[in-house]
Formats: structure tokens, C-alpha cells, sequence
């Protein structure tokens, strides 16, 4: 009796020492010579002297590299990791660098559904966002997104199912011997390191140069319970990549993880494999060659001097001392003319009461429309300009945002985000449109309807649209609705009073006693419901 309960002991310890193991996972590669329980996808390499390579000089590229074996984390244990790599992001010289890299947990391998840029060969349009998507990600990011409400072109983020970083900060570390801050060039093509480690439901992010040990205060610190992320705790990590139009050679030079904190593995920060850095190729020429460039770089000189006078005029804008207080982004004429192609006729949009609309695509951007409109008179664009630039400051996903704009001598032009959709009354009126679905006017209609309580009640000031109709509601790629055209809106404060004493709107959208009296007899509202109505 007494031997076999001994032998039920010890056959229970060490399957208790089994799962002790298998719940325990801890790596270190000092270089990536050996391949051992790596998995490379796109165009991740490893070089030859032990650099893992994620992108090289080519455009619109995906890169992946995970630990083969899943970390099988225990239900009965809180989810806990540290891990710690030096990384290196290295520009090609004269282009701009990106899109940036990140490490990654995820319960699966496959990114094949995953998109390249700014995705960064994690997530895709589609799933932005979706709570399906169960990915974890500590971005290193290069290029600066609007659309993800990235801080700058040189940022770290965190990220949970969504591009949106839920936690960033500008790429720098905490310099314990100066008592503060000091940045870091994610694109300095220089090794940095990185330490990310979770517990406690607490992921901490640090970095710091190459030469210098971690920080004592972290860069980033967020609570996120990874639990409700990964239900079924069986998970991989590793690095993912991807270029655009914006290049760099990524490389990952050394890299440690543990699910223990304490037994994280170091690695010889002095071993480290070299950074390749790609250099300009530079020719041996002759004297008389030189002598003959000097010639013509002279002459082309007196050229370039002539076409920039030449083009001057065709270029040029005017600035006033007044603009400046409004602090909204100013274009140049010159990159609003490139990305609509000279304004041609195959970017034309549409013409409404207040100009055209083009289409156009600025450098390393998405689509933009380009609204194109004359003006008379000085004060009258002051005050146009005050209104409209003071859009910039709402903020709404029911409102066309407003990017910016460019004055010339005789026209305004203003920059916004392109709607995929065009506008509610080509799919109303426009025979050759798709009729829209019920749920789809629904959606449409709160849309709308939301933005409009944001302009009354959640904004600064009481924003008064006075030109509600179908032709300036914009719909996105997903059919949501966007009010725009700010052209006749007034502000003021809350509780106060429109001072407007006119008649403002369209025709056929604007209240009956507006057309007689000048002004609304009811709610400084009901226009704009009579106007839905319609």
C-alpha cells in the first residue's frame, strides 16, 4: 500500500516538473547564423555574417520572422514575457526610409491576409481594428500617418488588433546620468536595443543606444490584459516589416525572450554582427571631364535661372501676416499642381456653388480632393478663411477633415481627405448608381445626424452648417456618411445668439420664412431639419 502510494507520488511530481516546462519558454540567438526553430516569410534572409535581413532596397515588401515552437502559456499562471533585441533600420542614401518594423505575439504565423506600408505586414484594411484580429505589436515606426494618429515620423507605438496605437511616444530613451530624455533616430541606420516586458497585466516598452545599458524608467508603460486578446493562450512571436514607396534595409542583429522575467537570457552587446550601410557609388574623372561639367553645370545654371523666373509666376502665392494666427497646414501651389496633374480634366470631380473638385495624390499620401475657388475682396476671404481653417480644429469620423489649404492672387484652394464614394446625390439621383439598401440610408442618416449634434453641442463653439443637402454629404470607402462643405457656416459661442441677419443656403433646402424675413422665426435648428427633410 505504502509503495504504491509513493509510486503515485512520484509519478504526479514529475508530471509536475513536465508541465513546469513546457509552460516555461526561453531563447537567445547572439546572431542568426543557425536558422534552428526560425520561420522566415517574404523577404526576410539571414545574411551571411549573422545579420537577420527582414527588407532590403525593394518597394511594397512584407517580412516575417517567428520562433517556430509555440509558447504554451498556463491558465492557472498570470501571462507574463520579457524579450530583448537590437535592431537596426538603415535608409537607403537620398530616399526617405520607412515603413518601419515591430515585434509581434500573435496565435498564428500566417500574415498572409496582411497588407505591406503602413500596416506594416500586420493588419489590413478589412480587419482594422477587428477584435478577430488577436495580434499584439510594438511598432518602431518611420513614417508619419494621419490616419492612425501617429505623433510624428519617429515613434514607438503599441499596438492591440488596429494600426491605432493604443500607447506612443517619440522614439527616445531615459538617460540616468543626465536626469532626462534624449532622443533616438529610429532611421540613423545605428543598432538600437529594445526591451519589452509584460506582467502583471502591465507591458513595459524601453530603448536605448547600442552603448548604453536599460533604462531605469521605461519609454512606454500601458495596462492591457493580454488574456482577453489571446483566449486560447497558445502563441508564437517574432518580427514583421514592410516597405511602400518608402524603403530601408531592416535588419534584427541579436534577440533573447523569456516567459520567465528572471531567467531572461543576455547576449554580448560588443559581438554583435556589423550594420551594412549602403553607400553612393562615387566614379574617378578625368580633368577634361570636369571641365566639361563646369561648363555645363554653368550653363544650366542661366537655365534653371530663366525657367525659375519663368515659372515664378505660375507658381506663386501670397502670403498675410493675419494667416498665421489660424495655424491650419498650408500647401504650396506648386504640390497641389503636380498632384492634380496641372487640375486636367481626368482628375475632375465635380463643380458645386463654391469651385471645382479635383482629385489628386500628394508625395507618399493617399488620394486628396482638391477644391478650387476664386475669391473678391480681402476682408471677405479673411473672414472665409477664419471660418473654414477653424474647421481644422473639429474633429468628428462623421465630418470631411479638412487638411489644409493655399491662397494665390486670385483663387483659394482647400485640401481634403478623398471620399471613395463621392457624394449622397449621385447614388440618389444617378440612374447608372447601385440603388443604396435600407441599412445603408440608416447608416447614412445617423452618420450625419451624429456630426451635426457634434457641430451643435460637442464642439467649441456652436458650428452652424446652413447648407445641408444631399450633394454635400460625402460617403467613404464603407458608405458612412460625411458632412462637408463648411462654405456658408457660422460660429459662436454657446448660449449665444446667431448674428446672422441674411438669407444663407439653397434654394429648395432652406426654411420658407428664411427667403422672406432673412432669418428663422424658430430653433436655430429647424433650418437644418427642414433641410433633412428634404
Amino acid at each position: 500500500m505504502a509503495w504504491g502510494l509513493f509510486q503515485i507520488l512520484m509519478i504526479s511530481f514529475f508530471h509536475l516538473i513536465k508541465l513546469s516546462s513546457q509552460q516555461e519558454t526561453s531563447f537567445v540567438y547572439e546572431t542568426f547564423r543557425s536558422q534552428e526553430n526560425l520561420y522566415l516569410d517574404g523577404s526576410a534572409t539571414v545574411l551571411p555574417n549573422g545579420l537577420l535581413q527582414l527588407t532590403n532596397a525593394s518597394d511594397h515588401q512584407m517580412a516575417h520572422v517567428f520562433y517556430k515552437d509555440s509558447i504554451e502559456l498556463s491558465s492557472s499562471k498570470p501571462l507574463s514575457f520579457s524579450t530583448h533585441f537590437v535592431c537596426a533600420l538603415v535608409p537607403q542614401p537620398g530616399v526617405e526610409g520607412g515603413h518601419g518594423m515591430a515585434f509581434v505575439v500573435s496565435p498564428s504565423m500566417d500574415f498572409s491576409h496582411a497588407e505591406s506600408t503602413r500596416y506594416l505586414g500586420i493588419f489590413n484594411v478589412s480587419k482594422n481594428g477587428s477584435p478577430s484580429s488577436n495580434v499584439l505589436a510594438v511598432e518602431l515606426d518611420t513614417i508619419w500617418n494621419p490616419d492612425f494618429e501617429d505623433i510624428d515620423h519617429n515613434h514607438v507605438g503599441i499596438d492591440v488588433n488596429s494600426p491605432l496605437s493604443v500607447g506612443t511616444a517619440s522614439a527616445s530613451y531615459y538617460s540616468d546620468i543626465k536626469g532626462k530624455n534624449e532622443s533616438i533616430n529610429l532611421l540613423s541606420g545605428h543598432p538600437i536595443q529594445v526591451w519589452v516586458d509584460y506582467e502583471d497585466n502591465m507591458l513595459n516598452v524601453s530603448m536605448a543606444p547600442r552603448e548604453v545599458q536599460k533604462p531605469s524608467r521605461p519609454l512606454l508603460s500601458q495596462h492591457i490584459n493580454l488574456s482577453d486578446i489571446y483566449p486560447n493562450r497558445r502563441l508564437f512571436v517574432g518580427f514583421s516589416a514592410a516597405t511602400g514607396t518608402a524603403i530601408s534595409y531592416q535588419y534584427v542583429l541579436s534577440w533573447s525572450f523569456s516567459t520567465s522575467r528572471g531567467s531572461l537570457q543576455r547576449f554580448d552587446i560588443s559581438r554583435l554582427p556589423e550594420v551594412p550601410h549602403p553607400r553612393a557609388e562615387h566614379k574617378n574623372l578625368s580633368p577634361l571631364f570636369i571641365d566639361l561639367l563646369g561648363f555645363l553645370a554653368i550653363m544650366g545654371l542661366c537655365t534653371l535661372t530663366g525657367m525659375y523666373f519663368f515659372k515664378r509666376g505660375k507658381y506663386a502665392e501670397i502670403t498675410e501676416e493675419w494667416e498665421n494666427e489660424f495655424g491650419a497646414h498650408r500647401f504650396s501651389y506648386k504640390s497641389l499642381y503636380k498632384a492634380t496633374k496641372g487640375f486636367h480634366k481626368d482628375g475632375f470631380l465635380g463643380k458645386g456653388g463654391f469651385g471645382e473638385v479635383y482629385r489628386g495624390k500628394l508625395l507618399l499620401s493617399r488620394e486628396k480632393a482638391v477644391k478650387r475657388m476664386s475669391h473678391d475682396g480681402d476682408q471677405g476671404l479673411k473672414q472665409f478663411v477664419a471660418e473654414v481653417v477653424s474647421m481644422g480644429c473639429l474633429k468628428h469620423r462623421n465630418l470631411v477633415p479638412l487638411l489644409g489649404y493655399c491662397r494665390r492672387k486670385h483663387e483659394f484652394l482647400l485640401v481634403s481627405d478623398y471620399m471613395t464614394n463621392g457624394s449622397l446625390d449621385e447614388h440618389l439621383f444617378d440612374d447608372q448608381k447601385p440603388v443604396l439598401s435600407w441599412p445603408q440610408r440608416l447608416v447614412i442618416i445617423k452618420g450625419i445626424a451624429s456630426a451635426l449634434c457634434y457641430l451643435h453641442t460637442g464642439a467649441d463653439q456652436v458650428v452652424l452648417h446652413r447648407d445641408i443637402k444631399a450633394s454635400n454629404i460625402m460617403l467613404d470607402a464603407e458608405f458612412n456618411g460625411r458632412l462637408g462643405d463648411f462654405g456658408m457656416a457660422s460660429f459662436h459661442d454657446h448660449g449665444g445668439i446667431s448674428d446672422s441677419t441674411c438669407a444663407v443656403g439653397t434654394i429648395g433646402y432652406m426654411a420658407p420664412e428664411i427667403l422672406y424675413m432673412g432669418a428663422s422665426t424658430r430653433l436655430m435648428c429647424m433650418p437644418l431639419v427642414f433641410s433633412w427633410l428634404k
